[in-house]
């Protein structure tokens, strides 16, 4: 085959098998919509939160990460890097990122896998086919597809493509969104999508900028609008509410009474449950291995009594406490240990 005809045959491939960005597919999920599913996590987000668990999810392209307990010091990523981004410290493998074009050269030669790959193309078809393996599961279940990342909107052609061919396929779907993008973009994916998952970090606008880099206006509204559209066409079938549970951060009770009264006063008849997602720090060897800072790093989990202290303001503000859950890693009352002579 001549260049001009690979070149159409790869044109033509893409818009009948459209391709995406994805991070990974992680199979065997429970949290992130109802029953036992795979969640497809797209690479790229509009925002920044400062406690973001998917790091690697932030930039819309592929990235490598270094792992230095996995690293044999045979240095034939450095030897092999086209663009010299890559260099033998005494602290291990060093990556300049400014010159890192992301071409995966290293990966593809490291023999003990230190140096791993975050994210890759991959189409919709290759995708349902992954996660095809586990439809006993799903149908056993209630389980499902849910598109995670980052944030599927940004990658908007390549999200629908999926999510129809997953409904195609008899496929439970789930949209796990942060809600910041336009509008007509969340519209367009609701035809094919069973169940949104909706993140709602905080109501006050600027509160919200400090935290996430932008503020609340724009995904506020799109909630607005999609509680609308639910009620003119019945799509998507459910809404979850989702709001990190964040110590220093979004875990008050001022913020988690301002969100109750939000989906109290505007959204009630729509909202089939509300979320609160403790803090972890199981995310802590991914800034290491990207080489990022982390501000969070030194917060404390969430105390078990603390979260059944906001569950049940949520709930009480709510008047509907069965729609509230918690979920997510806490901190554990420490026993203490009474000691006494003998009398």
């Amino acid at each position: 085959m001549n260049r001009a005809k690979g070149d159409r045959a790869v044109k033509n491939e893409n818009m009948i098998f459209p391709r995406g960005t994805v991070l990974r597919i992680q199979r065997m999920s429970v949290e992130d919509g109802p029953g036992i599913r795979s969640t497809v996590f797209f690479k790229g987000c509009p925002l920044r939160c400062a406690w973001c668990h998917n790091p690697e999810s932030i930039s819309n392209t592929p990235e490598i990460h270094w792992e230095g307990h996995k690293c044999i010091g045979c240095l034939e990523c450095v030897n092999a890097c086209p663009d010299h981004a890559l260099s033998s410290t005494d602290n291990g493998i060093a990556i300049d990122r400014s010159k890192c074009k992301g071409c995966l050269t290293c990966t593809e030669i490291c023999p003990s896998t230190a140096l791993e790959a975050y994210g890759g193309t991959m189409t919709a078809s290759g995708i349902i086919r992954e996660i095809d393996k586990d439809r006993v599961y799903y149908e056993k279940s209630g389980g499902g597809v849910t598109l995670s990342g980052g944030e599927p909107t940004l990658q908007p052609a390549f999200a629908r493509a999926l999510l129809k061919e997953l409904k195609e396929h008899g496929l439970h779907t789930a949209l796990d969104t942060c809600g910041q993008c336009q509008w007509e973009t969340l519209e367009s994916l609701m035809p094919y999508t069973d169940l949104v998952l909706f993140d709602v970090k905080a109501i006050a606008p600027e509160q919200h900028k400090d935290y996430t880099g932008v503020t609340s206006t724009l995904i506020l509204e799109n909630l607005l609008k999609l509680s609308e559209f639910m009620e003119s066409t019945g799509m998507p079938g459910s809404l979850w509410i989702r709001t990190p549970v964040i110590p220093d951060h979004t875990a008050n009770p001022v913020n988690i009474r301002a969100i109750g009264t939000f989906i109290r006063e505007k959204l009630i008849d729509r909202v089939e449950r509300w979320d609160l997602c403790a803090f972890n720090k199981l995310c802590t060897h991914k800034y290491e291995g990207l080489g990022i800072e982390w501000g969070c790093r030194d917060l404390d989990l969430v105390a078990e009594d603390e979260m059944e202290r906001l569950a049940g303001v949520a709930r009480k503000v709510l008047e509907k406490p069965d729609m509230v859950f918690t979920s997510g890693q806490l901190e554990k009352p420490r026993l203490s240990l009474i000691t006494g002579g003998k009398g």
